[in-house]
């Protein structure tokens, strides 16, 4: 009686099994991973400690597409054909999780590695600028107060600013960066001077969003793809511009360029920290759980990243920002327990 429940038991796992590991893509040997350009680097560093752990290992794969071109690539489906990791610079949305889930992909590790700021920088020999997030937001909106954006300098914005073009190098709509712009930042300077922004949140939360974080598209902002170093660059050649990156793009480039303050705050380690900087922001990893057991070492590449994630480790050191002893906590026994995200806690 119970052999058949034994055949079938062993059936259905190995279709299990050969569906993460084969996919109808063939057979995959090594980790691929998709996604943010600000989590890129830390993943990077990731692989290349697990290569150096075990020299018979092949090296990850580590793509830099965008959260946003990410996720897509991530939940396409399960097997070899489709990455194992997504690096995002925001949580994963509920209708991303539902693509995910429509493709086989509903088992999910969501890790939280460390924490980011959004970064505005300048050349050294820029005009030594101080912003707030209302400043931004009557910048860069494509229609603040219900009008067609017309400001043309940064003392249109604001008197107390230089009258310097407003030239902004930014991210794509595909990146987590950009996403985190739109809301830790975009939306703040919305709310402060929009009247009835604030009720419009509250009885329309769409039609808030869509009024507070479109940016406009007539040159002011410079969509400069998801290399954060071409930003780097572009600063370097235009003094007089503004960059967006993360974090630890500014912290690598201290010698080029500057932090710009935002209500009075300057980008700093502390700072981000502490949450007092406008645009501090939680970084993540998401995993197939399908994955852990088909793909060689994934399991370990994820003991890996919790073994680096501290305030002293590697991943600080490139400009991580350490997550409290807490969240880390959390972290490291999601990776150890694989507990499985629950979709029902994911922002629309």
């Amino acid at each position: 009686m119970r052999l058949p429940c034994l055949f079938a038991a062993m059936f259905a796992l190995a279709a299990c099994h050969d569906q993460a590991n084969g996919g109808g893509a063939g057979v995959r040997d090594q980790i691929t991973a998709v996604g943010s350009s600000t989590v890129y680097p830390f993943t990077t560093i990731i692989a290349e400690r697990f290569v150096a752990a075990d020299p018979d290992a092949k090296a990850p794969v580590i793509e830099s597409t965008g959260t946003g071109a990410g996720m897509k690539l991530f939940c396409a489906g399960i097997g070899a054909g489709h990455p194992d990791i997504e690096n995002a610079s925001r949580r994963m949305k509920a209708g991303e999780y539902r693509e995910c889930a429509a493709h086989g992909a509903k088992a999910l590790l969501e890790v939280q590695i460390g924490i980011d700021g959004i970064a505005f920088a300048e050349s050294k020999r820029g005009p030594r600028m101080a912003l707030t997030t209302a400043d931004i937001y009557r910048a860069l909106a494509a229609r603040p107060g219900g009008r067609v954006n017309g400001a043309r300098t940064w003392r249109d914005v604001n008197p107390a600013l230089p009258a310097i073009p407003i030239q902004v190098y930014g991210p794509p709509a595909t990146s987590g960066t950009r996403d985190a712009l739109a809301e830790l930042i975009m939306t703040r300077g919305c709310d402060a001077v929009e009247p009835g922004a604030a009720a419009l949140a509250r009885r329309d939360a769409e039609a808030h969003h869509r009024t507070c974080t479109r940016i406009r598209e007539d040159g002011a902002y410079i969509d400069a793809g998801e290399n954060d170093n071409l930003i780097v660059q572009k600063l370097q050649s235009n003094p007089n511009a503004i960059g967006i990156f993360g974090y630890s793009y500014l912290e690598e480039n201290r010698h080029i360029v500057d932090g710009v303050a935002i209500n009075g705050v300057m980008p700093s380690y502390q700072a981000i920290a502490e949450d007092r900087y406008p645009g501090s922001r939680p970084l993540y990893v998401y995993v197939k759980k399908a994955h852990l057991d088909a793909i060689p070492g994934l399991r370990q590449f994820l003991i890996l990243y919790a073994d680096n994630w501290g305030q002293n480790g590697p991943l600080v050191r490139r400009g991580l920002i350490a997550s409290t002893a807490a969240a880390q906590a959390r972290a490291r026994a999601i990776i150890t327990r694989e507990t499985v995200l629950d979709p029902a806690t994911l922002p629309s």
